[in-house]
């Protein structure tokens, strides 16, 4: 035990988890996943699947979900700095429709656990940043869903700097609203 840390958010289910990280002039050591130590603070999932992205300055990724299939994600930073999001799509939820972000990077080690049933995505604010999360469900390609990462309605307060040239995938570009999703679950 007392090998994470883990901040609650305003969004019931969302943590953050800063692991403890011992070093010395040859470098560091940590652990990024114990069975054990999550499920003593309340996470207890199976992960079935890792992943791994690369993306440079600029690029924004999101809004995501899968539709059918959801996952419970716990995300990381490799190499650079993200702003990552989670949006809260459980129906019934008094946060419904609500966001939260965080700064992951390289250099806080912060991770960011993110129930079933949120949307989520990331913007990239360093040259480059590698990207890992771990899943409890495998990726459906039928599955995917999406939200407008500019959508009004959720209001992400994303860290774009003035003149940034923000790098989208086409999927990206064209979400949905907010509105349309919630009329089509029928919220």
């Amino acid at each position: 035990m007392g090998k994470i840390s883990v901040e609650t958010c305003e969004i019931e289910g969302l943590r953050v988890i800063t692991p403890t990280v011992y070093g010395d002039s040859r470098g560091y050591f940590m652990e990024t996943y114990n069975y054990n130590d999550f499920k003593a603070v309340g996470i207890d999932q199976t992960f079935v699947q890792d992943n791994q992205s690369s993306s440079t300055k600029g690029v924004l990724r999101g809004l995501h979900f899968q539709i059918n299939y959801p996952q419970d994600k716990l995300v990381r930073v490799v190499s650079g700095t993200v702003f990552d999001v989670a949006v809260d799509l459980r129906k019934g939820s008094k946060t419904y429709g609500k966001w939260y972000g965080v700064t992951l990077s390289a250099e806080n080690k912060k991770q960011f656990f993110i129930p079933k049933n949120f949307a989520h995505g990331f913007f990239v604010l360093s040259d480059t940043a590698e990207f890992c999360y771990k899943c409890t469900d495998f990726y459906h390609p039928n599955d995917e869903g999406g939200l407008a990462w500019n959508d009004p309605d959720i209001g992400v307060e994303w860290p774009i700097p003035e003149g940034e040239t923000l790098v989208l995938s086409d999927k990206d570009r064209v979400w949905g609203s907010f509105a349309e999703y919630t009329e089509k679950m029928g919220k």
